[in-house]
């Protein structure tokens, strides 16, 4: 794609980067085939190519960002799938990345818009925030279908209440250093991430046990918190930077080989770190650190995992989360790894597209974002498996609600290794005989 940015522009270091990106595109459209709203919406403006454009003349004429791009770049998903798609490697990640931040920074969206996005800001990335809205939205749940009309607001406010759970588990408050069992393999940290803390704690205790049972050790700094990727794609540019420094901080030269992230849509924008501190004082601790991270089913294959239990007898439905397959590449081992266990796996069709969870995406796009959940869950349906699998909290949350009880890749294998059978499963798994 031929650009026309100017000498003065390109000394920007941002839009640099932006014009190496676009003149990499050559508009073929192959993206279109595999975009979640373009598939669901029909309009070349909510594909790939249309946003690539919009983002193109708003960069390229230096100018403030209007309704349009930002009804239209709002609408993606940032589910990667055009980038697993391109066969140009146009790196869309970094450039709507760029576009958020520009229309965040330059276009006053509507008040009640303004609000929301401020109090999700405020409130997700902490663990005790997010807990006391989470218990407030739990008693007010049964309100939801009274808050009248169709407008935009009041869709956003309902869906937010159609996704606060019923009750919270209670709290588990992490230590600082697991120490291996037996003779230690290796030394990591773990990222305990935020909102994945209060929906399902045990989701780190699983992976601090399984971890541990295998002789690595687990280090879970308490100043590291959330990665910054509820903010960053939302355009917040600056308490991303904070939330990411504070984790490098945490992570870097600690003695570890890794830092492992059990949620995927974390572990993304972990292993970005690079590229987004690449013009700060802390480019090279944060390359450090982008270069140890690992999603949480690589740390298990480095070590080694082995199941000690006989297999379940249980089919799943693995759900790849989008920040999995298309944001790192990681395809086939989360599946091997439940194959080992002794799971019989399966893929619903259409597993490249989105469910539609994506960070706030089911809040502040909630009439797409509800369609998209209803094309993934009719698809895994027709597995007719007992349980679906995922690595990501925001896609569970997203697909719980049905039948299906919803486990998190690493509960099946901590079980299937020694651990606890997840409780989410206590309808379909029988209890250990007790002896006569």
């Amino acid at each position: 794609m031929q650009t026309h940015f100017t000498p003065e522009q390109l000394r920007d270091p941002d839009l640099r980067e932006a014009n190496t990106i676009l003149r990499t595109c050559v508009h073929c459209g192959m993206c279109t085939a595999t975009c979640p709203t373009f598939l669901e919406l029909g309009d070349e403006l909510d594909s790939p190519r249309g946003r690539i454009y919009l983002i193109k003349d708003m960069l390229e004429n230096g100018r403030a960002a209007t309704e349009l791009e930002a009804r239209h770049i709002d609408r993606c998903l940032s589910c990667l799938s055009c980038m697993t798609t391109c066969p140009s490697g146009v790196n869309y990640m970094h450039l709507v990345d760029h576009a958020r931040r520009h229309i965040e920074e330059t276009y006053k969206r509507p008040w009640p818009e303004r609000m929301l996005r401020g109090m999700l800001a405020a409130i997700l990335p902490f663990p005790r925030r997010f807990r006391a809205a989470m218990t407030l939205a739990g008693l007010g749940k049964p309100l939801g279908r009274f808050i009248p009309g169709q407008s935009t607001t009041a869709q956003r406010l309902r869906a937010m209440l159609a996704l606060a759970p019923k009750s919270l588990p209670p709290a588990q408050k992490l230590g600082v250093l697991y120490p291996a069992e037996g003779e230690r393999r290796g030394r990591v940290a773990l990222l305990a991430g935020c909102a994945q803390q209060v929906l399902d704690p045990e989701i780190n205790a699983a992976t601090i046990r399984l971890l541990t049972r295998m002789g690595v050790e687990v280090l879970v700094p308490p100043s590291a918190g959330c990665c910054g990727a509820l903010t960053h794609h939302m355009g917040r540019h600056e308490q991303a930077m904070a939330a990411a420094r504070a984790n490098i901080d945490a992570w870097d030269e600690q003695g570890i080989e890794a830092v492992v992230i059990n949620t995927s849509g974390c572990g993304t924008t972990v292993k970005d770190y690079g590229f987004m501190f690449r013009e700060e004082a802390e480019a090279e601790a944060a390359a450090r650190v982008s270069a140890m991270a690992m999603d949480v089913t690589e740390a298990l294959a480095k070590f080694g995992y082995a199941p000690t239990r006989p297999a379940p007898g249980l089919t799943v439905a693995y759900h790849s989360a989008c920040s999995l397959q298309h944001g790192q590449k990681i395809t086939a081992l989360p599946k091997q790894l439940l194959q080992k266990a002794g799971f019989t796996v399966k893929e619903p069709v259409e597993g490249h597209l989105c469910c539609g969870s994506a960070g706030t995406y089911n809040i502040m796009q909630p009439e797409i974002a509800a369609k998209l959940r209803a094309r993934k869950m009719a698809n895994i349906q027709r597995i007719r498996a007992d349980l679906i699998a995922a690595g990501n909290i925001g896609c569970m949350t997203q697909l719980a609600g049905d039948t299906l009880p919803v486990v998190h890749t690493v509960q099946l294998l901590d079980w299937m290794a020694g651990g606890p059978a997840p409780a989410k499963l206590a309808a379909i798994v029988q209890p250990p005989a007790t002896p006569g």
